[in-house]
This record gives structure tokens, sequence and C-alpha cells, in this order.
């Protein structure tokens, strides 16, 4: 039936993986269910999270075969899709998240890419929001929110209204995506990005993440307000004075907060 695996290395860096291979890595409810523990599991001892597919696919959406055999009126995760605030669990995932794309990410996995903060593709890589081809919309809403504030209204449009392919290096074109690598440089393009994130503190991931999400709807006076209280918190926090006084030393700040 497939799983959603996780692992996370000494530095922090968490692995989340579709593993279906059979089915392109097609999700399951319960599989859907593990993902979401393992971004709070993450969101607890991670420091950025890599989100991939097993093998030679990212994500085929949810698992057509898997769904026929419920009733539509039975049909539904039965855990929490998004935060208090309405953002996705992973977008809402205090940490970075990479999303690390080999082959298709279509319908559901096409949303979960969007739900990241990084895309980094492999030549293989290609997605579809081909939910007008089974008379739906984009099922976690990302196609019809985030993706037009990722690529524009007029290419987000075109890929929803078509349901065409939209491979890697149109997706480079249009911001979609940051890197495209050959298939077998992409877990280690992903874990370089991901080092990159380290050199940072943990809180002022956490709190530029909510920031700027957050800040899609709200007015510029609000997001002020918001954004000068946690420009406190940042004063007053441990990692402001380390990063101080590592500059005055001249020394690597030690970003990791414990």
């Amino acid at each position: 039936m497939g799983s959603t695996d996780y692992a996370c290395d000494d530095d922090g860096i968490a692995f989340i993986t579709i593993n279906n291979p059979s089915r392109k890595n097609a999700m399951t409810y319960q599989m859907i269910e593990q993902m979401y523990h393992h971004l709070t599991v993450a969101g607890n001892e991670a420091r950025v999270v890599i989100l991939t597919g097993a093998e030679d696919a990212f994500c085929a959406g949810i698992d057509l075969n898997f769904l026929s055999g419920i009733p539509p009126e039975e049909r539904g995760i039965k855990v929490p899709t998004h935060d208090e605030n309405g953002l996705w669990n992973i977008t809402a995932c205090p940490v970075p998240v990479i999303a690390a794309v080999n082959g298709p990410a279509v319908g559901m996995g096409a949303e979960w890419t969007s739900h990241c903060d990084i895309r980094i593709v492999s030549t293989n890589a290609r997605f579809a929001w081909n939910f007008a081809h089974r008379g739906l919309i984009p099922d976690t809403g990302a196609g019809t929110w985030l993706l037009p504030r990722q690529i524009g209204i007029q290419n987000a449009l075109k890929l929803l209204y078509s349901g065409e392919w939209l491979d890697a290096q149109r997706a480079y074109e249009i911001g979609y995506v940051t890197q495209i690598v050959e298939p077998e440089n992409l877990v280690k393009a992903a874990i370089d990005e991901a080092k990159t994130f380290l050199r940072g503190s943990d809180s002022s991931h956490r709190l530029t993440k909510e920031l700027l999400y957050s800040g899609l709807t709200k007015n510029v006076a609000d997001h002020q307000i918001a954004s000068r209280e946690a420009l406190l918190e940042c004063f007053r926090s441990e990692a402001h004075k380390e990063g101080v006084a590592s500059f005055t030393d001249k020394q690597r700040p030690n970003t990791r907060e414990e």
C-alpha cells in the first residue's frame, strides 16, 4: 500500500520520502496521515526538511485505485490538513521545506510541491495540475492560492485550465523551481541547499517563514506591526546575541538552537 518515511541526520536535515514506487508514489489516506505526522516531528527536531519521492517519481497524486474502493461520501482526510491560520501543514512547518522533485508530480503531488518553500528538480521532473481532466479543482487549494502568487495569474490559469505538463526547463524559466540537476545529483543538490540554511538561526527561519506566509493575507500596516513584534523577539533571543558576538569576534555563529 505504500508509506511515507522519515529520517533525520545529525545536522538536523530531515528527509520525508513518499514511498509507493510501483504506483509512481501515489498517495493513500494513510500515507498522507503519515506525512503530516512526520512534519510535526520534523518541526520539533529538524532544522530543514527535504520532501521527495522514492525512485523515479515525486508523487502521482491520490491513488485512484485506492480511492475507487471508498464511497464518495466517505472520502476525505481524517486528520487536520492545515493549522489554525489555514496554512497547509507543509507550509506551516516551522522549518524550511525543500521539495526535491524527480519525475512526475501530478495532481495532489503538484500541489505538495507548491506547499514547499523551495523546489529543486531533476531534468526528468514535470508537473501537472490535471484536475480539470477529472472534473475537479486543485484539491488542496494551493493551485488557486499559492500557485498564482508563485508564477503569476496567467501562468497558473494556463496550467489549471489545460492540465498540460510543465517540464523542468519551463518551470525554471517561470520561477517555479530554483535549480535543475541530473537525476543522480538531485539528493546532493537538495542537501547542499539545506546546508546553506543551517548557517542561519532556527528562530529567524521560523519567524521569517511565519511573517512571509501570514503577510500574504495581511494589509501592509498589520504586517509592519507583526514584523516589529517579531523583531523585538529576535532582539531578546540568544541567537541574536550569538550572531552579534560572532561578528565582533570574526567567528561563525553557532546557529543550532537546542
